[in-house]
């Protein structure tokens, strides 16, 4: 089955005893089922996951373990380079600043962005830099599933102008260089208003390089090499304590998830229903359905399921001290909760003691996380940390920097903007299109991923969709960026654990 991290995949298994040939499942005796998301089975150790079975009221039904193992076929990335030509002049005093905005479709017909292009300033016939991209991630192994690729023409404020789009697939891309790799770019408005419309410009793709990569579920089931157990293999140790030593050093990469919310007034009272942070019975408000979206999926990943829990732009009591870095659980020595629920729980209890007040300081909160990344240089964590804000952000200077620092660190950056404020400045904190800097120097990696809630509630009101969609397009770049800084690092992942087979002992009868 398809396996996408951005996506929680809810999976139930249900279990028979088979009393004839019939296919008619009433004719067997259940004897129980299991339910788990394929994110448990691939986060927990070696992908093997044991869960009771449950069903039967007041009998136990017996465990079951499943296990989970990646295609080889998933494993290529391609490395690929366009460029362009006569694209369409967007800028009144310029030419163009285009880029490239890859999607995968979807099953259901939608498309998810995959890619995005560096962008070529001032030209209509741009060069773009070769990247390299999973195959997975650009059409999920399907060689035959459509690839659309949209051409914007860059401007600072983030309301990028459409330039055109066509369609391709993997298995047209395969072929490399040549006629067939020429498209034109078409804007579906200008060829309905205009007859003598024949393009807006065209694309090529002038090289093609098929690669085989570790991938991201190598370092989630295996973690990094495991030399201390080379050092007992080598010392010819027995069965058991290789086994042992399995358990102790062959060790996943830990996933570590914190979460920061935003405490500042502009959120408005939180006892008025007008308030981003109201306390509904019936139902969570926005900062509640963002750490359900993005906490459920990620504590999949995490073993001991303990997550930091911060707050910013309140006052304490019982001094009435701004904190941008405050416990949500009130212990600064110990910040973790306990699942999301746990989360869920500390946010509520320090929405009734702490007051909202201000400013909207991000650069602690990552300054906070970071202290912990950069202990960590051998691949064995990554942290990911969820920042949850209604507004204009205040210290842009001092969060630049704290993000440029972070980029060399195991560690990514989740920012959801929730209510209607505008956001256009958190677009320069997102370097997908322009990589961010600070005071001369650039972020290593691109670590950010900023999203506006409100670009995904669905309109009938279904929260649960609101969430899937948001979920889906703030994580799906966290693979990648996990996957850069290994590479970066030089980090490999070790095999997954070998299955432990107990030494046979021959029986000896006396006579």
């Amino acid at each position: 089955m398809d396996y996408f991290f951005e996506e929680r995949e809810n999976l139930r298994f249900d279990f028979y005893d088979v009393d004839s040939k019939s296919p008619n499942l009433s004719k067997h005796d259940f004897l129980g089922q299991m339910f788990c998301t394929l994110g448990e089975i691939v986060g927990s150790q070696g992908s093997r996951l044991e869960k009771s079975i449950v069903g039967i009221p007041g009998k136990k039904c017996g465990t079951v373990i499943v296990t989970a193992e990646e295609l080889g076929c998933c494993r290529d990335s391609v490395l690929m380079q366009f460029c362009a030509n006569k694209l369409d002049k967007k800028d009144f005093f310029g030419k163009s600043d285009p880029f490239l905005v890859f999607h995968r479709s979807n099953e259901d017909g939608s498309f998810t962005i995959c890619h995005k292009t560096e962008v070529v300033k001032n030209t209509l016939n741009p060069v773009w830099q070769a990247f390299k991209i999973s195959v997975r991630a650009l059409c999920n192994g399907d060689y035959d599933r459509t690839i659309k690729v949209e051409v914007y023409d860059w401007d600072r404020d983030g309301s990028h102008d459409f330039i055109g789009e066509f369609t391709t697939s993997y298995r047209e891309l395969s072929r490399g260089q040549s006629q067939f790799n020429v498209y034109e770019v078409i804007n579906p408005k200008k060829k309905g208003k205009k007859k003598k419309y024949v393009n807006s410009g065209t694309v090529t793709l002038l090289s093609f390089l098929i690669e085989t990569e570790v991938s991201f579920l190598d370092y989630i089931k295996g973690g990094p090499e495991a030399t201390k157990l080379q050092d007992l293999v080598d010392r010819k140790d027995t069965s058991v304590q290789i086994f042992l030593a399995c358990l102790t050093y062959w060790e996943r990469t830990q996933i570590n998830f914190t979460v920061a919310i935003d405490f500042t007034a502009s959120n408005g009272n939180p006892s008025q229903p007008t308030s981003l942070h109201y306390m509904n019975p019936y139902q969570l408000n926005a900062y509640g359905m963002a750490l359900r979206a993005v906490g459920e999926i990620i504590q999949d990943y995490d073993s001991d399921k303990m997550f930091p829990a911060l707050g910013f732009g309140a006052r304490l009591p019982p001094d009435g001290r701004v904190s941008h870095e405050f416990a949500l659980n009130g212990n600064p020595q110990n910040p973790y909760c306990h699942g999301i629920d746990g989360v869920m729980e500390a946010y509520y209890r320090s929405l009734k003691c702490v007051q909202l007040y201000g400013p909207t300081n991000f650069a602690p909160v990552i300054n906070h996380v970071a202290r912990y990344a950069a202990s960590v240089k051998d691949g064995s964590q990554y942290f990911v940390l969820l920042i949850i804000t209604d507004g204009v952000i205040s210290d842009m200077a001092q969060t630049k920097e704290s993000i440029v620092n972070a980029s060399k660190l195991p560690m990514s950056i989740i920012i959801v903007g929730v209510g209607p404020a505008e956001f256009d400045a958190m677009e320069e904190l997102d370097g997908d299109v322009v990589r961010i800097s600070s005071r001369g120097r650039f972020a290593e990696r691109d670590i950010v991923q900023f999203v506006p809630f409100r670009d995904y509630i669905d309109r009938s009101g279904n929260h649960v969709l609101s969430m899937a969609r948001l979920a889906k397009d703030v994580l799906a770049e966290i693979p990648e960026q996990f996957l850069s800084y290994m590479r970066v690092r030089g980090i490999k992942p070790s095999p997954a654990p070998p299955p432990y087979t107990p030494p046979i002992h021959v029986l000896q009868t006396q006579i």
